[in-house]
């Protein structure tokens, strides 16, 4: 009996050209599993497709509530932004896709577990130390990083065997795809020179094509979790749809960033992710009203290495486990609500209000009613500025000039 592997399955090239490339190579049993993270696709179709390359077993797991409460929401609360711009949809989704290969890999009784990233990507490094942390045991096989083909090179061995792939040498854009955002690569975007064409983005409307009017939204926070939209309480996966849809028709939600990519080089990446900029644009303007000046500036450390973290692959590390028990304690207060106003790409925080907000009128007014007692600051000045005048009085060197 052959032995069996358990591959990640999206139906897209390489991973088509995986089940009969690993049955030619390693003479194994393929089970494709297909993880549903919200990439409306047709997931029946790709199970088909599965099973017609050549897979002895195909499932398709819906994994979208898990994806969002559990990978998407959390990593909001951490307001973990990969160098300040990324929001790490496809990142997030890999140790989800990892810990369901493992799963389906102990049940099925495989000896190893497949993924269809190449070797100069990120993922390889997410699922290969994912399943590592989670099945040491379990033997990974990366038939995109071995078989050192080109692109062109795969779509012609799909072509000599029969697989059905949605890519040409015409249009070569690689994408991957969840509730929490949309990347986009290859083709002319590896030019970073080169304005993205609009046939790139599905989810976001260009800027100038975008209503005239604004659209204001609300958006409630419970503990740091967004709850519900203009009133209406909603499911994680119901707000995150109606948010991508509603900010992607007023064009909110496009990214080119260059990267810098776990394995050394840069690289140009198109994202379309337009609930998760809202949401972390309203969740950063609630913690700035509920959190102390000490908290959030912590919390801007934690958010950074939260997010790197993400990136590196490390989501199932002691690191990580110890950076979300602050996490969460920080989140204790941040419940609230947040008025955005979308307008031609751009979103804008417009209001904000919470039980728990450290802002007071009273201190911050400059009209009638003013409670703060600004004869206090003589001597809060005087014992702030008293070590730089000490030494300006003892090392009077001349300054001037800093």
């Amino acid at each position: 009996m052959a032995e069996k592997v358990v591959l990640a399955y999206s139906g897209g090239l390489d991973t088509s050209v995986a089940i009969r490339w690993i049955k030619e190579k390693y003479n194994m049993d393929v089970i494709a599993v297909t993880a549903d993270v919200g990439g409306d696709k047709d997931l029946g179709a790709v199970r088909e497709k599965a099973l017609k390359v050549g897979a002895v077993k195909a499932l398709v797991i819906d994994a979208r509530e898990d994806f969002v409460d559990h990978f998407a929401f959390p990593a909001l609360q951490a307001d973990a932004i990969y160098q300040g711009v990324y929001p790490l949809a496809t990142a997030l989704s890999r140790p989800l896709i990892a810990r369901l290969l493992v799963d389906v890999a102990e049940k099925e009784g495989a000896s190893a577990v497949a993924h269809g990233c190449t070797g100069k990507g990120n993922d390889q490094v997410r699922i290969d130390v994912s399943v590592a942390a989670l099945a040491p045991h379990l033997r990974v096989i990366a038939p995109a990083r071995e078989w050192g083909m080109t692109r062109e090179q795969t779509i012609a061995y799909a072509k000599r065997h029969g697989i059905p792939v949605p890519v040409t040498s015409a249009s070569p854009y690689s994408v991957d795809q969840n509730l929490w955002g949309r990347s986009i690569e290859c083709g002319v975007l590896e030019d970073p020179w080169v304005e993205p064409p609009e046939d790139v983005f599905a989810w976001t409307a260009s800027a100038q094509n975008a209503p005239d009017q604004p659209r204001y939204v609300e958006i409630s926070f419970e503990k740091g979790i967004p709850t519900s939209i203009d009133g209406r309480d909603m499911d994680g996966i119901s707000l995150v749809q109606e948010l991508n849809e509603m900010a992607g028709r007023h064009g909110v939600g496009r990214i080119d960033h260059i990267e810098d990519r776990l394995v050394g080089i840069k690289s140009r990446e198109i994202y379309e992710a337009p609930a998760a900029i809202v949401l972390f644009a309203a969740h950063k303007a609630l913690e700035a009203m509920t959190l102390a000046r000490d908290q959030l500036r912590f919390k801007q450390k934690v958010a950074d290495e939260c997010a790197d973290l993400v990136y590196n692959g490390l989501w199932f590390s002691s690191f990580h486990q110890d950076l979300v028990a602050y996490v969460q304690s920080s989140q204790r207060h941040v419940t609230g609500t947040v008025r955005l106003k979308l307008l031609k790409g751009v979103c804008r925080v417009v209001g904000r209000k919470s039980p728990y907000s450290l802002y007071r009128h009273a201190l911050a007014t400059y009209d009638e009613g003013d409670q703060f007692d600004q004869s206090a600051s003589v001597g809060f000045i005087h014992i702030w500025g008293l070590p730089v005048k000490v030494q300006a009085q003892i090392q009077p060197e001349n300054k001037s000039t800093l």
